[in-house]
């Protein structure tokens, strides 16, 4: 349940939003298209307004000046960040042990799933060169095995 000091306004998917455009200003995905299309497609992709806070601000944490704790600070609920912390892959990691962060988190699962869903689509792939789509299928259906094995382990615990 998310609470709210009396006299300030809740923070609201638009809130969501702007930060994620803000931070994601001036990037551009690996077809050249503004990098903010692909947070919003998968905001798209999931229901529920935690779900897609945690869509939109997938990749700042990761990927942009943005922090956890600049989020705490804009009154993002604790849960979102959890999230966007569990999706943020940090540098150098391997890819087992941000799945496995990712599969634990309720809400970051929902999110990877919808965020792998969207990297492999053709609409993105089919403007990479061939050795480029050919190693993102595999690093993506790699990343689909490891989240539905830990995601399965998760469930049984």
């Amino acid at each position: 349940m998310d609470t709210q000091t009396p006299g300030t306004p809740a923070f609201a998917l638009d809130d969501a939003v702007a930060i994620a455009r803000r931070a994601h200003e001036g990037q551009l995905d690996k077809g050249g298209k503004p990098y903010i299309t692909h947070p919003l497609r998968v905001m798209r992709a999931v229901e529920g307004e935690w779900q897609q806070m945690a869509a939109v601000l997938h990749d700042v944490i990761e990927d942009t000046d943005v922090t956890a704790d600049d989020l705490r600070l804009h009154g993002c609920p604790a849960e979102v960040v959890a999230a966007v912390i569990a999706l943020s892959k940090l540098p150098g990691e391997p890819l087992e042990s941000s799945m496995a962060r990712a599969a634990a988190d309720p809400i970051a699962l929902v999110v990877k799933r919808a965020d792998i869903a969207d990297n492999c689509s053709e609409a993105r792939l089919g403007q990479l060169n061939p050795s480029t789509q050919t190693r993102l299928r595999a690093k993506y259906a790699r990343s689909v095995t490891l989240l539905n094995h830990y995601a399965t382990q998760h469930a049984r615990h």
